[in-house]
């Protein structure tokens, strides 16, 4: 049977919020579910959480949700007839201070700090970096500019700064709001928008710890690198995140279209090095939302994301509001095993040089090094928390990771993991039995038969979360 490593994340809208849509969709090959709160009210994404979570059930398989918090509105306002077009060398106002609807001359503005965050001579890149626009003069809370790239511009489009900038703050009100809607479904994971640096990643810790607590949960938050800002305290985020989210559209246009593929493999590459997950995102099968089949060019990106070794592809509008959101999946699921084929990545060069102080982690890389060197079908890692699981996932092994664990909530948390299969059992009995229980459904699976050599981790005693401590190699009976 097809053992795909990359995980699919999808994200859930009017065109995927039909039950049996859902269904098939995550029969396809979803694996996280992407609640946006750009969009739709708490009531909304509540009741899509207890959609996902009822249909997963009913499927049999475990589906992580991910809250993506909207993040700072730096966008213009309403026009009076919905639109303009705007042609070059025109002038044109963004102002701060307009109150009614605008016109051919100018806008509002939702972000009213703009005026004190640009000056003469800064480019401004409106709608997705399709219009352009040269400052050339900040009076009061008015921004005179002049058209260099015309275009479309209409209701609530948004501004970048070339090269970044900008000053609002990562999390808004909306979003504190929205992190507690988020915490009573018991979101798997956070996605923040817009973050600078480690402190904004810092803050958005504490205030889901703090929402979490009545429900005894913890989410993992995905810091979204999205602002020029960020790619200089890239580590530094890393470090008190659980991952990142490749963000393609606002960072190019922050940085340039040509500057995103290089930055992309290093995001992959030093998220893997930092032991957190990445999830690559933005356009990836854009032409699906109108077209039944993707482009050679979207098949090419989908592939050299799963080559570069990202955890996760993303579906946004594809999934949300397209035509044909279940071909879509299906189609990324087919592309990304035909990508793993090919990968070739030898395993021996990741310990070159590598030193482990912790007794868990050096049995994890133990356990991949040996099972890679006897061909083993699968590694079953029996953990608490998940970090042997993830440890493991970091890199490139040809077969299967069962990660075995008694929490709902680690089990949920490990559907991003690259190549890691989490499943629910009671490993509260001793190990023997729980040593069994465990060789029995990989049986049932298919994914062993008798004579199989497999691996198993575990800790001694076990359900002790950190305690990950034995390497046994196992032969299917």
């Amino acid at each position: 049977m097809p053992q795909r490593a990359t995980k699919i994340v999808a994200t859930l809208g009017p065109a995927s919020s039909d039950p049996a849509k859902l269904e098939a969709m995550i029969r396809a090959g979803v694996n996280v579910v992407r609640l946006n709160f750009s969009h739709g009210t708490a009531q909304d994404h509540i009741d899509r959480a207890e959609l996902v979570r009822s249909t997963a059930q009913r499927v049999g398989k475990e589906v992580g949700i991910m809250a993506d918090l909207q993040g700072p509105k730096i966008r213009v306002g309403k026009f009076a007839e919905g639109k303009v077009m705007l042609e070059e060398g025109m002038p044109f106002v963004l102002d701060a201070d307009r109150t009614e609807p605008g016109d051919i001359e100018g806008v509002g503005l939702d972000y009213k700090e703009l005026p004190r965050d640009v000056k003469a001579g800064d480019v401004l890149l409106l709608n997705d970096g399709l219009i352009v626009m040269d400052v050339t003069n900040v009076i009061g809370g008015a921004v005179h500019t002049t058209v260099r790239l015309g275009g479309e511009l209409s209701n609530n489009k948004g501004i970048n700064k070339q090269g970044g900038g900008l000053s609002a703050p990562a999390l808004t009100p909306k979003d504190m709001e929205d992190i507690k809607t988020a915490m009573s479904l018991q979101a798997d994971y956070v996605a923040v928008s817009f973050p600078k640096g480690a402190t904004d990643m810092e803050l958005a810790r504490q205030l889901c710890n703090m929402a979490a607590a009545p429900y005894k949960h913890k989410p993992g938050l995905i810091a979204k690198i999205e602002r020029a800002e960020a790619i200089p305290e890239l580590a530094n985020i890393l470090q008190v995140s659980d991952g990142i989210m490749v963000a393609r559209g606002d960072l190019a246009v922050e940085v340039g279209n040509a500057a995103v593929p290089g930055l992309q493999k290093h995001m992959i590459k030093l998220a893997r090095q930092m032991d957190k997950v990445v999830i690559t995102a933005t356009q990836m099968m854009e032409s699906m939302i109108t077209n039944p089949v993707p482009t050679r060019a979207e098949v090419s990106d989908v592939a050299n994301a799963v080559l570069d070794g990202t955890d996760a592809v993303m579906l946004s509008a594809e999934t949300a509001a397209g035509k044909y959101p279940l071909e879509t999946v299906q189609q990324m699921a087919a592309i990304c095993e035909e990508a793993e084929k090919t990968e070739y990545d030898p395993l021996e060069d990741d310990f070159i040089g590598q030193t482990f102080k912790r007794i868990d982690h050096a049995i994890a890389m133990g356990a991949l090094f040996t099972a890679h060197h006897l061909r083993a079908k699968a590694i079953v890692a029996l953990t608490e928390s998940g970090s042997t699981a993830l440890w493991m996932s970091r890199h490139n092994v040809r077969m299967p990771i069962f990660a075995v664990t008694s929490r709902q909530t680690s089990q949920r948390r490990m559907t991003l993991y690259r190549n890691v299969r989490p499943l629910l059992m009671d490993t509260s009995a001793d190990r023997d039995t729980a040593l069994a229980q465990a060789e029995a459904d990989l049986k049932s699976r298919g994914v062993v038969e008798s004579g199989d050599v497999y691996a198993i981790t575990v800790g001694e005693p076990m359900g002790t979360a950190g305690g990950t401590n034995t390497l046994k190699i196992c032969r299917a009976a």
